[in-house]
């Protein structure tokens, strides 16, 4: 059985037990040996499996908890999926996809920086706005995360104008 075989065999086998995190275990050997459309699949197969679980745990009226390897892996992928529409400027799709994240899990360092991520979309700011003005990633790089967790000071700015228009509602 050659490489991209058992690579295969692997993949199947994680598909099967529903298991995101194994699957993002071989993402690596999977960039090297699969073509790109095979390549295009392995992350579609990952993102499906993560809807299916997204879809149960909403169902089931619970959150990931981010302590537990499927459920981190889970939001990896669906993290991923949202700022996927936000880079192709689907942002509406990613502001609800950020909303529904910022309560999905028990990690509250996560649920505050997916609030900013959806406090940003919903004001229609594009992902390079956001990257240069919001996103701090030299931050996000000290605190090795997945997703965007350091923010600048014009991030205050959006949390500012969330609680007025909050209060302008309320009124």
């Amino acid at each position: 059985m050659n490489k991209a075989d058992e690579l295969k065999e692997k993949v199947l086998q994680a598909q099967k037990s529903s298991d995101i995190a194994t699957l993002y275990t071989l993402e690596a050997q999977a960039h090297e040996v699969f073509d790109e459309e095979t390549l295009h699949g392995f992350y579609s197969n990952i993102l499906d499996l993560a809807l299916e679980r997204l879809t149960d745990t909403l169902e089931s009226h619970k959150t990931f908890d981010m302590t537990e390897v499927q459920d981190f892996a889970t939001t990896r992928a669906l993290y991923e999926y949202a700022m996927e529409h936000f880079s192709a400027g689907a942002i509406k799709d990613a502001s609800a996809l950020f909303e529904v994240l910022s309560g999905m899990t028990n990690d509250s360092k996560f649920s505050w920086s997916l609030k900013l991520h959806w406090l940003a979309t919903a004001e229609n700011m594009n992902i390079d706005d956001f990257m240069s003005t919001i996103a701090d990633i030299d931050v996000t790089q000290t605190n090795k995360t997945f997703y965007i967790s350091g923010f600048t000071k014009q991030a205050q700015k959006l949390l500012d104008n969330a609680q007025e228009a909050s209060a302008k509602k309320g009124e």
